[in-house]
């Protein structure tokens, strides 16, 4: 068995609908210590998998050595495969969790670099910004 447990508390950031510059700021990277998180999660999980998979193909070699029942070490010639199987599976999944932390904090370097300076002006001031767009007419 794993000793991997399932994670609590839901999403990793709220979609709040607060789309203030230090609130989007904390999503990115809150999403990208998820990510890594679950990256190295992700990378337990695959090695136990790899690991089982082996030695269930070992067991096979064992069972068919032992001169036991055809069906035995078929099914766990079966087991060996899925095993396997899922373990690439997870590989993919480890790739993603990989990229996706990545271009999260990507995202946050990009976001500061276009909107630090706007947030430092209007923290900076008394007066209430007016709503998006009323420049505009």
């Amino acid at each position: 068995m794993s000793d991997l447990a399932p994670r609590t508390g839901g999403a990793a950031a709220q979609s709040d609908g607060d789309n203030r510059y230090k609130a989007v700021q904390h999503k990115l990277k809150t999403l990208g210590q998820a990510m890594e998180a679950a990256e190295g999660e992700l990378g337990t999980l695959l090695l136990g998998m790899q690991q089982n998979a082996d030695r269930a193909g070992d067991l096979a070699v064992a069972i068919a050595n032992a001169e036991l029942d055809r069906k035995f070490v078929e099914m766990t010639n079966e087991v060996a495969v899925a095993l396997g199987g899922a373990a690439v599976d997870v590989h993919r999944l480890h790739d993603a969790a990989t990229e996706v932390s990545g271009l999260a904090h990507d995202a946050r370097r990009t976001h500061a670099r276009l909107y630090e300076g706007l947030d430092t002006v209007r923290s900076g001031r008394s007066e209430r910004t007016p709503k998006p767009g009323f420049f505009a007419r």
